[in-house]
């Protein structure tokens, strides 16, 4: 054989062994390791699920998953409103620390990006060898930018990049990664529902992904204003008949703003249970590819419920009997239903106290994953809570912050509640105390009883603020 082809073969041997060990390298380190699939409501209250005390919308899908798994009952959001709430899901940091802290909106669509430098959690799964996909909302970065969900750290997505577009189901187009994908919906032709869509994609990348380890963000826009359902979808007839509405007189629509709905109450039950049937489909998928023990499953919701497109979460008691919804920092507006679910390994019917919030998901999935973290964040990680094993770090205090309405701040240090309404209108706004041990609905404001209390709450909100380059998002 010819010296030259001789040491080409050789070569390629050497390659191709090289190729086996880090392959198998690869395959070790990826061995065992879960899926993880985060499933996110958009504006579902603590009170809207079954399993969560809601009496009047079926939800048997989530229900089976709490009965399944681990239901916890004092976890919160990242904050009140979409953007930074999410935010804060994605880097492990609550709202004073987050780069996003408001929905501040970018023409002509999109929201204020992530910065590049910005450590997510997509990027920490990729690091762990997951492929990443996010199929529903985004809101942490306009198209090309730099917080483009491909640009941090998801291999995959479909869906509204901008969340002020996906305040419509029936939109003009919705976006695969940076590919605009338009759709033949207008305000009087509307034959593409937005969920469904973006649910067939959802399923897609579950079967594309069923043989090696995936991490799946299901960051739905269900029940999210405005109240709209396909013609003819069989929830929204029976939930008209259940709760026998009688049509409230409409406008027609011109596309601008939500559009409105002649049968609202039917219309956010049949919303809520369509997600349910969302989940339901998901759940049934992980079945059938027999990968459901290998799948950790987390549910939540991203802010507490909605009062806008005539929603009315005062009828089915969206916040669970907490005080305030949407946009308020009291109980109703952050504290939301989470369940976790991974068979043999979370123990089925369990329920949690655990007083946690968003930023607690990323050290978690990081421990879950092996991968260190070396950033400072403000998260714990909640396995030991999870798998029932070791010791359960303890939060010292959670914080939040909220830009809109004048400011607010709130703090949770053990069972006392502290909030601050008119932070930016009013330098004399006092702090709230609450004892939920004693008052869960914060209804008996305690602060002048304990003023060294207050003094050391104040104290830690201003070490808990940092300065944002974005002036509106200071205090």
């Amino acid at each position: 054989m010819h010296p030259v082809k001789q040491s080409l073969l050789r070569s390629l041997a050497i390659i191709f062994i090289l190729s086996l060990h880090l392959d198998k390298t690869v395959a070790q380190k990826t061995a065992n390791r879960p899926n993880v699939i985060f499933i996110l409501a958009d504006d579902l209250g603590y009170g809207d699920l079954g399993c969560y005390g809601q009496p009047l919308i079926a939800t048997p899908h989530i229900d089976q998953l709490a009965a399944s798994g681990m239901r916890f009952t004092q976890f919160y959001s990242g904050t009140s409103v979409c953007a930074p709430s999410r935010a804060s899901l994605m880097t492990g940091l609550h709202t004073g620390h987050t780069p996003i802290r408001g929905n501040r909106e970018v023409k002509p669509e999109g929201q204020w990006p992530i910065p590049d430098s910005t450590y997510t959690m997509a990027e920490m799964f990729k690091k762990a060898g997951y492929t990443a996909g996010d199929f529903g909302k985004w809101g942490l970065g306009y198209v090309g930018s730099e917080g483009d969900p491909v640009k941090q750290g998801f291999d995959r997505f479909f869906g509204y990049n901008c969340q002020a577009q996906a305040h419509n189901y029936f939109p003009d187009h919705l976006w695969d990664n940076d590919t605009k994908i338009d759709l033949p919906n207008t305000p009087g032709k509307q034959p593409a529902y937005a969920g469904d869509l973006i649910q067939q994609k959802t399923l897609s990348f579950i079967d594309d992904n069923k043989s090696r380890p995936f991490f799946l963000y299901l960051s739905y826009t269900l029940p999210h204003a405005a109240l709209q359902l396909p013609a003819g979808d069989s929830l929204f007839e029976w939930y008209k008949h259940k709760f026998n509405e009688q049509p409230v007189a409409i406008k027609a629509w011109n596309g601008i703003g939500y559009q409105p709905q002649a049968y609202p109450h039917a219309a956010y039950a049949a919303m809520v249970a369509k997600l349910d049937n969302y989940v339901g489909e998901v759940m049934a998928k992980l079945k059938a590819l027999h990968i459901d023990e290998n799948t950790l499953v987390i549910f939540s919701s991203d802010n507490g419920p909605h009062a806008e497109g005539g929603n009315d979460p005062t009828f089915f008691n969206s916040s669970g009997g907490f005080r305030g919804i949407k946009r308020d920092l009291y109980e109703g507006g952050m504290r939301e239903p989470m369940i976790a679910r991974w068979p043999g390994m979370i123990k089925a019917g369990e329920t949690s106290g655990f007083v946690g919030a968003f930023w607690d998901f990323f050290p978690t999935f990081a421990a879950l994953a092996g991968v260190p973290v070396t950033d400072k964040i403000d998260g714990i990680s909640i396995l030991p809570t999870l798998l029932n094993k070791g010791r359960q770090q303890q939060h010292e205090y959670l914080y939040w912050e909220f830009h809109e309405n004048g400011g607010r701040q709130a703090i949770r240090m053990g069972n006392w509640k502290a909030v601050k309404y008119r932070v930016k209108e009013d330098k004399n706004a006092r702090w709230e105390l609450y004892d939920l041990a004693a008052d869960a609905h914060e209804t008996h404001d305690i602060a002048a009883q304990h003023p060294d209390l207050a003094k050391k709450i104040s104290g830690l909100a201003k070490h808990a603020h940092t300065h944002s380059t974005i002036d509106e998002w200071n205090f």
